[in-house]
This record gives C-alpha cells, structure tokens and sequence, in this order.
C-alpha cells in the first residue's frame, strides 16, 4: 500500500499533467486514441483523489460519515494503485522495445 506521501506527490503530479497537458490532436479517425484514453484515466484517478479530500475535509468537520470518508479513500487508493501499476506496464514495454535489434 502506497504510504500518504507518495499517493500525494503522485496526485499533486497528475494534477499539474493534466492541467498543463495541451497536445496537439491528430486527424479524426473515428475512434479513441491512446492520449484520450490516458487522459481520461488519470481525470479519474484525479476525480476520486477529490471527492477524497472532500470527504476528509467534512469528516473533519463533523459533517460526514466515517464509511463515506473509508471508502472514497479506499477508492482513491485504489484508483492510484492502478495508475502506478499501468505506468510501471507502459516502462516495462518501453524497456522492451528499446532491447529490441533493428
């Protein structure tokens, strides 16, 4: 399980990747590119680190249930969990590729 320090750091990352993140988009080819589809991906991990903090933030101010605060952090941890899992995937194909002999 990813300590709260780490899962920051890779939330405050995401953030700021998102939000600067302007690429240039290809020709319309009537489906969904990779890029898309990342960048959907890390929006939802971005989404479940919010409702997160504001579950947190509600809890703290005695506003909120302890199994709603529980679980949105239970899914963010998730959601992160996945996140560095892909990465860890995409570098390892990455790695592969840059072995391989032309």
């Amino acid at each position: 399980m990813a300590s709260p320090t780490i899962a920051a750091n890779a939330y405050a990352s995401a953030a700021r990747m998102l939000e600067s993140g302007t690429a240039a988009k290809p020709a319309d080819t009537g489906g969904l590119n990779f890029g898309d589809v990342l960048k959907e991906a890390v929006g939802g991990v971005l989404d479940a680190g919010r409702k997160s903090d504001s579950q947190t933030v509600a809890m703290a101010s005695g506003k909120a249930n302890i199994m709603d605060v529980v679980t949105a952090v239970a899914e963010t941890d998730v959601a992160v969990s996945t996140l560095v899992a892909v990465r860890d995937k995409v570098i390892a194909a990455y790695e592969d590729i840059m072995k391989m002999t032309i």
